[in-house]
């Protein structure tokens, strides 16, 4: 047996020195990582397009890189790395290619490129190449890294380029959970050991536990995002004296019973979903029934929605609610669609119909765009909306080749594309649910109808004018009148000029008043029992006023079949191959429709959604599953086990417990996809409880300075919503009722009634909600404009509502401490604490304590109790020499404007009738000085870290 080793060592050795090997090595480098390498970075310039060649330099073979370009300059010379333009090109010395810093060579890159030179620049021919990659791609796993299994790329190098293992942990399949979790440790002990193993391995001590106030003012900012009441802390704090651990596992599952909790986490999701109320873009006309799908998540979250249903319905619940039709009705195809039209279905059907509002939630409006332009650019964001919101993964980087980076080629992209492709917008008729609020109907639609009422009034008086002209205009050339409409496509020399009889002001506001009919109509569709949803054809006509006007339109003649092909460079005009409905071929969770592609979905109309959706929604879908409860995780502790909550992919970052991440992914599972049993476990662990502090500082700035190991719990600022729900809830003005139409809360007046352009005209005034029982409701139901961000939401990083947000900013800029000094929201939410002190107390010593308990959760101590008497005596003296202003709010405002045509400028009046019985909150002028004084107090309270920052 020696023999035989010494035999085939010596055999091994002769074969590495000889040349024959050698050659082959060479080959092999230069097949698997040289040519990708320049096919990559330099062919884009310099071979793909014969057409455009830069600088007559190509490099699609060695005798072109012997030949060089335009200079004749060889640009490689075989054996001699340092001869040759290339080798200083690709190190930018002196030249630099490719020229953009982005795509700059690296190190390992360059030592590369000059390896395969100082070899002799070895270009084996096409069938040597061939027989490598197909060698290559028997070995799934080699120095090189690994292979993945997919549809396929568009070039074979890209399908058989390879991976580093630890880049891909998103993709793999998740291990048996008694193999994460040891046999000696307990279910309930579970997320402690994992965290509890890494704290040991840095060698780093946890905080002690939180103390039993910050512990009960966290809890309720985590489930609810509002503080406890004075007495719901103190009782908590007395029972967690006489018995911690179920004093805090009682109060977790009330607060997880809470109804509010469904407010503050359905807010999470929306952050990612992008909610608004708003269509965004040059119009931004009003979804006027997003608020149902608002409703629908607050609902869900307060529900314990099984997490699969949760994610199927907003995909596919259209499909879902036609298919139970059909079994209840008996229906066939016909009777479905006049269901559709009519919105004839039961109240668990329409909540589905409700959910794929998640379908319609990005910035969209097709003015001005080609309808086929419009559909696409529609499509592609709901392609990467459900990648990002559900599995966390950026498929936009897709869209025009290859991932750069992940195991997703563009052809997994235009399969998720197909998967859509036969989905279309609509407002459709849905009843209204018995839970849904409809409190505010009459009001909100009275006013609707009268800016409406105004604004064709005046349009009518134009309108009527114009065509007075026209008839004489008609009548004066011996031709018989056809109204506007008719005579649109009339010769110029058939009918009179375009706004005959009208100067250019007239001209403006018509154009401004009919704007504003369509702007008020849509408003009263919020009232009408619709919803923001989709439905299922092969084709449909998309009317020129999409943004506007979105019905279920279906074409007569409909083809057999929608074609899809991947779009190259994302170019519609560019049909690449032709691909059917699909989903991501790197996970190894297929759907069994195809024998031979387990990846593929079915081809007809309807189901190739709710297909994809049960496929994200599978219980082995371990990228879905990661990224749910990395979600959960990060709103607990201000960020994921996974950094990057949008993106698992290489240049996402890795997780901090990846043992950890997959064990929560199966007990969600195991819970029945409850995402209430999630909170639990998270809730009850010794991580969530530990104090803010850590107990050794010095050494966790060394070892983990970012605190990604949770050695102690994460101090955070509270968020926007946080911040104003927080203070109506301390001085009690925070009306506590469920859904409905979108309220209005008061935002700066200049940043209301300021001019906002809008395509040919100007937006009307934001007007608040007429009294503080409409407006001072819980921010999750505030008017969300994408064109109009409340300054005071968007200066605390409230999210652009045009981009998924994974996780918002908590920065904190100057322009942020003037706001809390002096914005108008933070005066009157101080003068209304002031007043609820006031008349709950009746001494100042008194008043300061409560305001204490009130806004920071604890008594003051004495030194600050003194302090603020002497702080409260001397804003009384000042208060009582100042006389502050009344305010006023205008009923009407005039606009001015540039004609289009013209240039010219005009004018035109704007009625503001909410502000003609309007209710405003007390200001400072409506109450006296020593109530102002005592409102100083409580804005300095407000101000104070410990109100801003969670324990």
């Amino acid at each position: 047996m020696n023999e035989l080793f010494r035999l085939f060592t010596l055999t091994l050795v002769f074969a590495v020195a000889s040349p024959s090997f050698a050659q082959n090595a060479n080959e092999r480098e230069f097949t698997l990582k040289v040519l990708p390498l320049l096919k990559d970075k330099c062919w884009g310039c310099h071979g793909n397009d014969p057409d455009d060649i830069q600088g007559g330099y190509q490099m699609l073979s060695r005798e072109d890189l012997l030949k060089g370009g335009e200079s004749e300059e060889p640009s490689i010379v075989p054996g001699h790395a340092d001869q040759g333009t290339l080798s200083e090109a690709i190190a930018w010395e002196g030249l630099e290619m490719p020229p953009k810093e982005n795509d700059r060579l690296s190190e390992e890159q360059v030592a590369l490129v000059r390896r395969w030179i100082e070899a002799g620049a070895i270009w084996p021919d096409e069938d040597t190449q061939a027989k490598i990659r197909e060698e290559a791609a028997r070995v799934r796993v080699n120095e090189d890294g690994m292979l993945m299994t997919t549809s396929g790329g568009t070039s074979a190098e890209w399908t058989n380029r390879r991976y580093q293992p630890e880049e891909l942990w998103a993709f793999m399949d998740l291990s048996p959970i008694q193999s994460i979790l040891p046999g000696d440790v307990a279910s309930e002990q579970a997320i402690d050991h994992f965290i509890g193993s890494g704290l040991e391995e840095a060698g780093l001590e946890p905080a002690p536990e939180a103390g039993p106030r910050d512990l009960v003012r966290r809890l309720y900012f985590g489930l609810l995002g509002l503080p406890p009441t004075p007495e719901e802390a103190d009782a908590f704090v007395a029972s967690y004296q006489r018995d911690a651990p179920a004093a805090w596992q009682a109060l977790v599952d009330r607060l997880l019973n809470d109804s509010r909790y469904g407010e503050h986490w359905g807010r999470h999701w929306l952050d990612v979903t992008r909610y608004a109320d708003t269509g965004g873009m040059s119009n931004d006309y009003e979804r006027s029934n997003m608020w149902r799908y608002r409703d629908y998540v607050i609902r869900a979250f307060n529900n314990d929605k099984p997490y699969n249903q949760f994610v199927v319905e907003q995909l596919a619940g259209d499909e879902l609610a036609d298919a139970s039709f059909v079994v209840r009705t008996g229906a066939d195809p016909a009777d479905v669609h006049k269901a559709q039209s009519e919105g004839n279905y039961n109240p668990d059907e329409a909540e589905q119909i409700i959910a794929t509002g998640f379908l319609r939630l990005g910035p969209w409006d097709n003015a001005m765009v080609e309808a086929p332009e419009a559909r696409q650019l529609y499509l592609d964001d709901v392609v990467n909306i459900t990648g990002q919101t559900f599995l966390s993964q950026t498929l936009r980087c897709c869209k025009c080749h290859d991932h750069k980076f992940d195991p997703i080629p563009t052809r997994d992209y235009y399969r998720i594309y197909a998967a859509f492709a036969t989905k279309h917008m609509a407002e459709r008729p849905v009843p209204f649910l018995p839970e849904e609020n409809q409190e505010e109907f009459d009001e909100g639609r009275a006013v609707a109808q009268r800016l409406l009422d105004f604004a064709v009034a005046k349009k009518n008086v134009l309108v009527e004018k114009r065509e007075a002209a026209a008839r004489k205009w008609f009548e004066e050339h011996d031709l018989p009148y056809k109204d506007n409409n008719a005579r649109k496509n009339l010769p110029d020399e058939e009918k009179p000029p375009r706004h005959v009889g009208l100067d250019h002001v007239e001209q403006g506001q018509l154009k401004v008043r009919e704007q504003d009919e369509w702007i008020w109509k849509r408003r009263l569709e919020r009232y009408q029992p619709m919803a923001q949803s989709v439905f299922n054809a092969s084709h449909s006509e998309m009317p020129w006023n999409g943004a506007r006007k979105l019905r279920i339109n279906r074409k007569k003649a409909q083809e057999a079949e929608v074609k899809n092909h991947i779009l190259t460079g994302g170019a519609l005009t560019a049909l690449g191959d032709r691909v059917f409905p699909g989903v991501l071929s790197a996970l190894s969770v297929g759907v069994s429709f195809d024998a031979e592609d387990p990846y593929l979905l079915p081809p007809d109309t309807d189901g190739r959604r709710l297909a994809l959706a049960r496929w994200i929604a599978n219980e082995n879908n371990a990228l879905a599953l990661r990224s749910i409860v990395n979600r959960v995780w990060q709103f607990h502790f201000g960020v994921g086990l996974a950094a990057n909550a949008n993106n698992f992919g290489a240049k996402g970052a890795a997780p901090s417990h990846p043992r950890l991440m997959d064990y929560l992914a199966h007990v969600l599972v195991q819970d029945g996809w409850s995402l209430k049993s999630l909170h639990r476990r998270i809730l009850l662990s010794d991580a969530y409880r530990r104090s803010c502090v850590s107990p050794d500082p010095e050494s966790l700035a060394s070892v983990d300075p970012n605190n990604r190991l949770l050695s102690h719990f994460p101090r955070r600022r509270m968020t926007s919503e946080q911040l104003r729900d927080s203070m109506l809830a301390i001085t009690g003005e925070l009306v506590s009722k469920a859904g409905g139409v979108p309220v209005a809360p008061e935002i700066n007046m200049e940043v209301a009634l300021q001019p906002r352009m809008i395509q040919f005209s100007l937006a009307p005034a934001y007007q608040p909600s007429r009294t503080p029982d409409q407006r001072n409701r819980r921010t999750v139901y505030a008017y969300h404009v994408r064109g109009q961000a409340d300054p005071f939401h968007e200066l605390f990083n409230q999210p652009n509502p045009n981009e998924s947000c994974e996780l918002r900013e908590s920065a904190a800029v100057t322009p942020q401490a003037f706001t809390l000094l002096n914005s108008d929201m933070m005066t009157d939410r101080s003068i209304a604490l002031a007043v609820r002190l006031t008349k709950e107390s009746s001494t100042a010593s008194e008043q300061i304590r409560n305001a204490f308990q009130l806004v920071l959760g604890r008594h003051p101590d004495p030194v600050e109790e003194g302090k603020l008497l002497a702080y409260l005596d001397e804003m009384r003296l000042y208060h009582r020499e100042v006389e502050p202003p009344k305010s006023e709010y205008p009923t009407s405002i005039t606009r001015s404007l540039v004609e289009e045509f013209s240039g010219k400028p005009f004018e035109y009046n704007e009625i503001l009738p909410v502000f003609e019985d309007y209710v405003p909150d007390l200001k400072p002028a409506d109450v006296d000085a020593e109530t102002r004084a005592l409102a100083d107090l409580c804005l300095l309270l407000f101000n104070s870290n410990e109100f801003l920052y969670l324990p």
